[in-house]
C-alpha cells in the first residue's frame, strides 16, 4: 500500500484525505486508532501517529480525549477548497500561460474544454445507459 515516494506519514494522511474527499469517512465518523492502524498495515505506531497529528494540524481531524479520533465537521469541503487551489495553480495557470507564449486565445482554451467536458459527458451516459 506505501511504495510512494514520500514518507509513509504523507502517504497515511493523504489516504485519509481521499477518503473523506470521496465520502468514504463522513464528518463525525469515527477513524481507525493509531495503534489499528498501525497493526492493520503493519507500520510503526509513531508514523501513524505522525499522519493522525499532521490532519489534526490540518482541521480534518479532530481527537475526542478517551473516545478516538473524528474527521472533523467541514472536513469535506475544507479538503475541496484546498484542492481547487492547488488544482488553479499547479494545473490551469501552467496551461493558461502555456497558451499566451504559443499565441492561443484565451477563448480557444475555454472552447477546447467545453467541447472536452461536452464528449467526457456523453461518454458518461453512454455507460450509463448500456
Amino acid at each position: 500500500m506505501f511504495d510512494g515516494r514520500d514518507p509513509i506519514y504523507v502517504q497515511i494522511a493523504d489516504q485519509i484525505r481521499q477518503d473523506v474527499l470521496r465520502g468514504d469517512l463522513q464528518p463525525e465518523e469515527q477513524v481507525m486508532s493509531t495503534t489499528q492502524y498501525a497493526t492493520t498495515f503493519r507500520i510503526n505506531p509513531a508514523t501513524a501517529a505522525k499522519a493522525f497529528a499532521q490532519l489534526v494540524d490540518d482541521g480534518i481531524l479532530y481527537k475526542r480525549r478517551g473516545v478516538g479520533m473524528f474527521v472533523a465537521p467541514g472536513a469535506p469541503d475544507r479538503l475541496r477548497a484546498e484542492g481547487r487551489e492547488t488544482f488553479f495553480a499547479e494545473s490551469v495557470d501552467p496551461v493558461a500561460d502555456h497558451a499566451r507564449a504559443l499565441g492561443i486565445p484565451l477563448e480557444d482554451v475555454i472552447a477546447r474544454l467545453r467541447a472536452h467536458a461536452a464528449r467526457t459527458a456523453g461518454a458518461e451516459q453512454d455507460g450509463a445507459a448500456s
